[in-house]
């Protein structure tokens, strides 16, 4: 029986969170962008996106897998999550450097490397300190944590121009100089945080039973791949209906993602000339609403928390991608930048609930000794919707959407809608545990 932990110890074993999502915020913000400085063509974007699914398909599975099994004097997941934030400050303290295209996306995969080695050892970091009654609070707070960390690296660029930095001073390739000086900031917070964490949240020394467990599986990497392959064959029915939830979800918001900012440029400045003001200002615009929903997706993520006890994951995720279809929906209907913030109420709540109900609905089902496997093979969930969206999206771009992004836009909303629909047909196995009533309150 694990003991229950306070409401403050579970913030501190989520503040690693915030610079791992600090690091994917400034992904999400500012990559299109320098791509597009870098002389990107608009139709290929999806095609220089491809590292962060391609190594999460590849590294997050293994590295769960094995993490499952090492036994260090600093436990099982921390060598990992540690690693990977080395290396992540690495990749963007290089990033905004990038002379050519070749470089950005090259620079992008060590990146994303990195955050997919820190990722999922986290995720089962969380599960193996959590009591299964705490799961709710805890992956809700990693959301919360990651609101947070993409507010800021978001709202970041703005934030410099209001200090008093120069929005229209570039660089030699064109990247402006409050987007360098936020890779760098990034660069800071994705070490500190995460020492941290190590510091204030240690993991729990493996019993007996447990050591005598792992030391009795063979080793080896073909040893690794088969527990990859074994866990996907046993996978749990759950696991198997939320992976269509995942589908629709995740393409949406690549497809969010990848195109908001050349929307906005269009709808709002009327332009797509990646020389002009317009364009630049659309990049802030984008960092801006993009801050908030973040910023929704933080408080939200807690607020969330009595409406997933009272309803269940299930209901409350179904009603949180449905707000965000709808808000995706108005998005290129919309030509004034200070109405665009009423549909990132419904992006935020639903970006809240991507990041926590789907994993308070997995914990339940899978079992704990293989928590590390299951938690990267549920990230293929993730990033295989995006490899599709990354290698179908640009076939039909300017022959079904006109090579217009406002109809990606359009298009992420559908399949948000889709996915609200989807996830009612997911049957739980086992009840969530419920939270307390004040539970809250009590922790604090």
């Amino acid at each position: 029986m694990k003991p229950r932990l306070s409401f403050w110890q579970i913030v501190n074993m989520n503040i690693g969170f915030f610079g791992i999502q600090f690091s994917f915020g400034l992904q999400q913000s500012s990559m299109s962008p320098i791509y597009k400085y870098l002389g990107a063509d608009e139709a290929s974007l999806p095609y220089l996106w491809l590292a962060g699914p391609m190594t999460g398909l590849l590294v997050q599975p293994l590295i769960g897998a094995m993490s499952d099994r090492t036994v260090t004097r600093w436990g099982r997941r921390t060598p990992y999550f540690l690693i990977g934030a080395i290396l992540c400050s690495l990749g963007l303290l290089a990033m905004p450097f990038s002379p050519t295209l070749w470089m950005a996306a090259s620079l992008l995969w060590i990146l994303d490397a990195a955050n997919n080695v820190t990722m999922e050892p986290y995720r089962a970091f969380v599960s193996d300190k959590l009591d299964p009654q705490q799961h709710s609070l805890g992956f809700l707070t990693q959301s919360a944590f990651t609101g947070l960390g993409q507010t800021l690296a978001y709202l970041t660029p703005s934030l410099l121009v209001w200090l008093g930095m120069n929005k229209d001073a570039v660089n030699g390739s064109h990247i402006p100089h409050i987007v360098i000086v936020a890779f760098l900031i990034g660069a800071v917070f994705s070490i500190s945080s995460v020492l941290w964490t190590l510091k204030t949240t240690p993991e729990y020394p493996l019993s007996s039973e447990e050591l005598a467990q792992i030391r009795a599986r063979p080793a080896g990497w073909r040893h690794t791949l088969g527990d990859v392959a074994s866990a996907v064959r046993e996978m749990p029915a759950t696991m198997k209906q939320l992976a269509w939830v995942k589908l629709f979800q995740w393409y949406a918001m690549f497809c969010y993602w990848q195109y908001i900012m050349l929307s906005l440029s269009t709808t709002i400045y009327g332009t797509t000339d990646q020389a002009s003001q317009g364009f630049r200002d659309a990049g802030l615009l984008a960092g801006q609403v993009g801050a908030f929903y973040n910023f929704i997706a933080f408080v939200g993520a807690l607020a969330l928390v009595p409406f997933t006890r009272r309803y269940g994951p299930k209901i409350t995720h179904s009603i949180c991608l449905a707000l965000a279809g709808i808000g995706m929906l108005s998005i290129p209907m919309i030509h004034s930048p200070a109405l665009l913030f009423v549909p990132m109420v419904g992006i935020g709540l639903a970006w809240a609930s991507i990041m926590g109900n789907p994993y308070v609905m997995l914990a339940g089902c899978i079992p704990p000794e293989r928590t590390g496997v299951y938690m990267g093979i549920f990230n293929m969930f993730i990033v295989i919707p995006m490899i599709i969206q990354i290698f179908t999206l640009p076939l039909y771009y300017r022959s079904l959407l006109g090579g217009n992004p406002e109809n990606v836009i359009r298009l992420a909303g559908a399949l948000m809608l889709c996915g609200a629909v989807a996830v009612l047909a997911v049957k739980i196995k086992k009840p969530q545990a419920k939270l307390r009533l004040g539970e809250l309150n009590e922790a604090s």
